[in-house]
C-alpha cells in the first residue's frame, strides 16, 4: 500500500511539473525554434498560394511571419478549414491563428484573442442577373457562406427566416451561388470584390448593401497562455507605432492593389 501511494504522489508531481511546462507556450516556442501558425491558405489576399511559387503568401501571413521573426524562430504555416480554426488550437496542433479570425462573445469563450489587426465588412452578394437589391430581399431565401464563419453567423442574425447553407471554404460557397443552387453568397467584403472581378465579363456580381456587419478581427491563442498574449500584443503594439502594421495593409489592400482600400482601422484591444 505504501508503495503504490508513493507511487501516486510521485505520478502526481510529474503531471503538475508537465501542466506547468505546457502552460508557458511562449518558452516552448523558443526552445523548439518554430512558430505553428494555423491560417487558411484559401483567403486571398489574406493567405493564399503565390501563383508563381505556389508559397503562400498574404496579409495574414505577413503578420505571422512578423511575430515568428520578432521571437528569433522559424516560421511554419499551417492550412486549416474555416470550421478547424479554434479546434486546431485548442488541440495543440497550432501555436496561434492568423486565419480571418472574427471576434464574437461565444468564440471569446473559447480561446483569447489577440489586439485587433483588421476590420472587416461581411456582406451578402447575388447574381445580377438575381433582381435582388437589398439585404432584406434574400429573407427566406437560400443563402451560402464558410462553414463555421462569422459571415455565417451574421445571416442567421440579421435574416433568421433564411436557409443558411454552409461550406468549407469560399470559393466552395461562392460557387454555390454561380451554379444557382443558392440565391445569395455571404463573406467579407475583401473576398467579394475579388469575386466581382473575377466574374465581371462572365457572370457579373451585385454586392449588396446594408453590410451585414463588421467584424473585428484578432490572432486566436489558448487561454491560459498568458505569457504569448502579452508577447504577441507588444509585437503588434510595436508594429502598429512602427508603420509596419500600415505598410502591410498598402501592400495587400491599399491603393496600388486591386481593393483600393483606405485604412480606416488601427492595432488596438478589442472592446467585447
Amino acid at each position: 500500500m505504501f508503495n503504490v501511494t508513493k507511487a501516486a504522489v510521485v505520478a502526481t508531481a510529474l503531471l503538475a511539473i508537465s501542466l506547468s511546462a505546457a502552460a508557458d507556450q511562449l518558452t516552448d516556442i523558443k526552445q523548439k525554434g518554430t512558430l505553428v501558425c494555423g491560417t487558411l491558405g484559401t483567403a486571398e489576399p489574406f493567405s493564399f498560394p503565390n501563383p508563381s511559387t505556389r508559397e503562400v503568401q498574404g496579409y495574414d501571413v505577413d503578420f505571422c511571419k512578423a511575430i515568428a521573426k520578432s521571437l528569433g524562430v522559424k516560421l511554419e504555416l499551417k492550412l486549416i478549414s474555416v470550421a478547424a480554426r479554434i479546434p486546431e488550437l485548442q488541440q495543440n496542433r497550432v501555436d496561434i491563428i492568423a486565419a480571418n479570425l472574427g471576434w464574437t462573445p461565444e468564440r471569446a469563450e473559447q480561446i483569447a484573442y489577440s489586439d485587433s489587426y483588421y476590420a472587416s465588412l461581411q456582406k451578402l452578394a447575388v447574381k445580377h442577373t438575381s433582381g435582388f437589391k437589398s439585404v432584406p430581399d434574400l429573407a427566406g431565401k437560400r443563402i451560402s457562406a464558410p462553414k463555421g464563419s462569422t459571415s455565417e453567423l451574421a445571416v442567421r442574425k440579421v435574416l433568421p427566416t433564411a436557409s443558411t447553407i454552409t461550406f468549407q471554404d469560399p470559393p466552395a460557397a461562392f460557387l454555390a451561388m454561380e451554379q444557382g443552387k443558392v440565391d445569395g453568397f455571404a463573406v467579407s467584403e475583401i473576398m467579394l470584390v475579388k469575386f466581382k472581378q473575377q466574374t465581371e465579363a462572365s457572370a457579373p456580381i451585385d454586392i449588396l448593401e446594408p453590410p451585414l456587419m463588421k467584424e473585428i478581427w484578432g490572432i486566436g491563442m489558448r487561454k491560459d497562455e498568458t505569457g504569448l498574449i502579452k508577447y504577441v500584443n507588444g509585437v503588434l503594439d510595436g508594429m502598429e507605432k512602427s508603420g509596419e502594421a500600415s505598410r502591410i495593409f498598402e501592400k495587400w489592400l491599399g491603393s496600388n492593389t486591386a481593393y483600393k482600400l483606405q485604412r480606416g482601422f488601427k492595432i488596438e484591444p478589442i472592446k467585447g
